[in-house]
């Protein structure tokens, strides 16, 4: 296993020195900050990376002024007073993106977000007190209750939000693959399992979040897919 200090220095010779990387480092806010979140904020981040996934960003960014009007500004209790023929027109609509199951996804997790809220009084509280060295943990939570948040589309929720996580970007998982770090797949809860455990060596070597900490392995490898 490479040093951390072996990783970061590689990744400033290929983004051109230390104050470029540091320049693409993402965004994170304290826990306090996540709990100002609305239920309306996180529904409509949480529905817009469903859509991103698969799909031009930029496109959905566009259309999202649409869907802010068309879903009630994402308050959930709103949300889920739709019908399933609301929720189908909407999903055909020309000012909207025209995918029924990812319109669907928005109702489900409504329902997610209300459900959590009934029993941890807050839905931005539980995502911030889960704990950052069990992030794998809040991954798994999310695609159980929520609708189309596996893979990476719950981890860039949190992301956006300014929760503290890892990716695994395809030059990451190259990169824990080429240094024989994991031994099981990466959707399976073993190889997550190792796959936390090297991100928990890394931020106790450097000191970093894991979100730096992602951004700089994969700076550090491939294709920079960050």
């Amino acid at each position: 296993m490479e040093s951390f200090e072996q990783i970061y220095h590689r990744a400033c010779e290929r983004k051109g020195g230390e104050a470029s990387l540091q320049a693409l480092m993402p965004r994170l806010v304290d826990n306090k900050a996540i709990e100002q979140y609305s239920d309306a904020q996180l529904l409509s981040e949480i529905s817009k990376k469903v859509f991103q996934c698969g799909f031009v960003w930029r496109i959905v960014d566009n259309k999202w002024p649409a869907y802010e009007q068309a879903f009630f500004n994402f308050e959930p209790h709103k949300v889920l007073m739709l019908s399933p023929e609301q929720l189908q027109q909407r999903a055909s609509d020309e000012n909207l993106i025209r995918h029924l199951k990812k319109t669907m996804a928005i109702y489900d997790n409504a329902l997610m977000i209300h459900e959590v809220k009934l029993k941890h009084g807050s839905f931005a509280k539980f995502i911030a007190d889960w704990p950052s060295d069990d992030i794998i943990g809040l991954w798994s939570e999310l695609k159980r209750l929520g609708n189309r948040l596996g893979g990476n589309t719950g981890p860039y929720f949190l992301r956006a939000i300014g929760k503290d996580t890892f990716l695994l970007t395809d030059d990451i998982k190259g990169y824990l693959k080429a240094h024989n770090l994991i031994d099981y797949g990466f959707t399976s809860k073993s190889g997550l399992k190792q796959v936390q455990a090297v991100f928990n060596a890394w931020q106790q070597e450097s000191g970093l979040s894991f979100a730096e900490i992602s951004r700089i392995v994969a700076c550090s490898v491939g294709d920079n897919r960050i």
